[in-house]
């Protein structure tokens, strides 16, 4: 029998997923993987609604609907301040996953490096050895999970310089927002070793405690090397929806075109009319979002608290990392499965996140309504004494 790919051998399945099926195994509250447990607004599900009775079953546009690019190009420009062509500066992806796919694969030849901070989002990764080029880790530092500048030059400039760098912010799974002083080192360095900038934003309205969330393409010259990629479906609680969009200047975007059309085709059709609706929403949608995120992520570290474990309050995003080195694990795998059996909560191994044999850590979420978090939480606080 012929053998399988070497690109294969080098990454495994995603340990997200897998503890999603071992939450289902043990009948835990699965706070592995990071979707809401509600219904999208009413509005939003009518309008899907419509969308189908109006017959909209067949392709939209490859790139997406000339009606979506330009709900998009409108809210891209509320909230940044910046102007966006929707004829010529987007592409519409399935999901946030695909946009990311799309951008490393435009930009990135096999054997070009691309630099990321650690902890990362597990995608970005196998997103590398999919696309053949090399991944240069760049850690952030707990508690406050901060960069250390002569650290991120150091990778900027290894083995003659990278093609790109991967920006999560704010960032899945530290919850760290970069503040505009961080960023604009990163943009330094961009121009220094002309680099592009792939920016993963699907976060964006969700940053709490008064902080701002800048987009990286309004920073001075960034506009022209970076590639926006962000997606709906946390916005609007639309996971399964698979909606996302690649903004960047229009010559990039007439070859992500090309990426996209062959690696998907399209998105689905009825699903991205729909979502026009959502996105002509005013502020205080948005305001009111974030608010009752915030207000989840205070409920479940409250019960943390409780635990006597250390973490990493979230400054964005919906996660947060809890060291759970006092438990006395040999590995964050073994922790999380005993978790999920034992405990009755499910969490994804920290290693996930990580290049090397990072044990210290798992990743909770608090998508999940208040009461489902409260059940949750009663559960982590039996984390305080221990393996039993």
């Amino acid at each position: 029998m012929p053998t399988t790919s070497r690109r294969t051998s080098v990454f495994t399945e995603s340990l997200i997923r897998e503890m999603s099926r071992v939450a289902a195994r043990h009948g835990a509250i699965n706070l592995a993987q990071g979707f809401p447990d509600g219904d999208p607004p009413e509005a939003l599900i009518e309008a899907a609604r419509a969308a189908m009775d109006a017959g909209r079953h067949q392709y939209a546009v490859t790139w997406g609907s000339p009606e979506l690019r330009e709900a998009l190009a409108a809210k891209i420009a509320r909230f940044s301040g910046r102007p966006v062509d929707a004829a010529g500066e987007l592409v519409v992806t399935c999901g946030g996953t695909e946009a990311m796919m799309v951008a490393m694969m435009t930009v990135c030849d096999p054997g070009d490096r691309v630099g990321m901070f650690s902890p990362f989002y597990e995608n970005y990764n196998a997103d590398a050895i999919l696309t053949g080029a090399t991944a240069v880790h760049v850690p952030l530092h707990p508690p406050g999970y901060g960069f250390d500048p002569a650290e991120l030059r150091a990778a900027f400039a290894t083995g003659g310089g990278l093609k790109a760098f991967i920006l999560c912010n704010p960032s899945n799974p530290s919850g760290r927002v970069f503040t505009r002083a961080e960023l604009l080192q990163i943009a330094a360095l961009a121009e220094e070793f002309d680099t592009f900038v792939i920016t993963d934003e699907v976060y964006e309205h969700l940053v709490y405690d008064g902080r701002e969330h800048v987009y990286f393409a309004t920073l001075p010259g960034m506009a022209e090397r970076t590639l926006t990629c962000s997606s709906l479906s946390k916005t609007f609680s639309i996971t399964g929806w698979r909606l996302g969009y690649v903004q960047a200047p229009a010559a990039v975007i007439a070859q992500a075109r090309k990426v996209h059309d062959f690696l998907t085709i399209g998105a689905a059709a009825p699903l991205q009319h729909a979502v026009v609706t959502a996105l002509g929403w005013g502020p205080d949608y948005y305001a009111g979002l974030c608010a009752e995120y915030q207000a989840r992520r205070d409920l479940l570290l409250s019960y943390l608290d409780r635990t006597g474990l250390g973490y990493s309050r979230p400054e964005g995003a919906y996660f947060v990392m809890l060291d759970v080195t006092p438990l006395g694990f040999a590995s964050d795998v073994e922790c999380s499965h005993w978790m999920a059996e034992k405990i009755g909560v499910a969490p994804v191994p920290g290693s996930s996140f990580f290049p090397g044999s990072e044990n210290r850590y798992v990743r909770l979420h608090f998508a999940k309504g208040r009461e489902v978090l409260a059940a949750a939480g009663e559960r982590l606080v039996r984390l305080r004494d221990g393996r039993k």
